[in-house]
Formats: C-alpha cells, sequence, structure tokens
C-alpha cells in the first residue's frame, strides 16, 4: 500500500471521529469536530497530488478516493441534521448529486468513458466542506452559515446538471454517424 493509499484509509478511518465529536453539545468539542474534519477532509487533495507526482495512481485509489470523500461528507452532513444544525431537505439535495453523478461516472466507465472532475466540482467540495465546518461551530459570523449553504447547493446543483450535459455529449459523439464512420475499416 502506497502513501497515497494510507491518506485515503486515514480519511475513512476519521469518519467515526468526526462523527462522536459533532454529535456533542459542548462547543469546544465541536472545535474539535471542525479540525478533525479539515484534517480529513484535507487528505483529499494531499492523497491525488502524491499519487500523481509519484506515479502511484492505482485501481484501488482511484475507487476508494472517491468513495472516502462521500463517505465523509454524507457522515458530518447526517451527523448535523441529528444536532438539528442543518435541515434534512438540504442534506437530501447534496446526497441525491452525490448519488447521482457516482452513478453516472460508472455508468460513463462502463461505455469506456472518464469523466473528469471539474472545475464546478471543485467548487462544490469547496464550499460543501466550508458549509459543514461553518455549520459544526459557533463562530462570530454565523449570519454567513446559510449564505455559504445557499451557494454550496446552488453549486451541488449546477455541477451535477454539468456532468450529466457532459456525460450526454461525450456518449452522444461517440455514437454520432460520423464517428461510426470513421471507425470503419
Amino acid at each position: 500500500m502506497n502513501v497515497a493509499l494510507w491518506l485515503t484509509a486515514a480519511r475513512i478511518v476519521a469518519i467515526p471521529v468526526v462523527m462522536v465529536l459533532m454529535v456533542q453539545e459542548d462547543s469546544r468539542t465541536r472545535w474539535w469536530a471542525a479540525g478533525a474534519y479539515v484534517a480529513a477532509a484535507a487528505t483529499d487533495s494531499l492523497d491525488g497530488w502524491w499519487a500523481r507526482s509519484r506515479g502511484q495512481v492505482t485501481v484501488a485509489g482511484a475507487f476508494l478516493d472517491p468513495l472516502a470523500d462521500k463517505l465523509l461528507v454524507t457522515a458530518a452532513l447526517l451527523c448535523l441534521v441529528q444536532t438539528d444544525d442543518v435541515p434534512a431537505w438540504a442534506v437530501m439535495v447534496i446526497l441525491t448529486r452525490e448519488f447521482a453523478v457516482t452513478g453516472l461516472r460508472l455508468l460513463a466507465v462502463s461505455e469506456g468513458l472518464v469523466i473528469p472532475a471539474a472545475g464546478l466540482g471543485k467548487a462544490k467540495t469547496l464550499t460543501q466542506n466550508l458549509a459543514i465546518v461553518m455549520f459544526t461551530v459557533d463562530h462570530p459570523w454565523k449570519w454567513a452559515d446559510w449564505p455559504v449553504l445557499w451557494l454550496a447547493l446552488v453549486l451541488t446543483i449546477l455541477s451535477g446538471v454539468y456532468y450529466f450535459v457532459m456525460a450526454k455529449r461525450r456518449l452522444l459523439a461517440r455514437k454520432s454517424p460520423a464517428s461510426q464512420m470513421s471507425s470503419d475499416p
């Protein structure tokens, strides 16, 4: 197992710790939860960078990395629903998009297509992570919690639509008569 896979595994192992800390009512413990969440979320960028820079991209890593991300975000959002910090409907919007895009990517792979992460997806991830941290802790800018969550929801929907439009274009391009004629001997 290489360093990138260890980082991904650490993100998965951190999930129960984050969850236990997040459901506490103590303000200090919630700050620890936010710190643990940020540390775990930071391994997402670090493991990918490490694997690419060292030529250690593996099938296991390509599978586990997005799974670890989804598990971490899902766990944190469910904790925020449990503590009545975030409404369940907002979490359902986010989780529906995550599962739909994951399913789309699996379908695309079965067709031999890869749908890479896009700027909107990265912005979505950043704002979701920021919203999770903001709703987890008491801070002087509580008024900003909801605007950040709304921004995360808008980016979640827009990036989901983007992925579906991109997949449709790529699938149609592969099935167009012009592409079939060029593959004829």
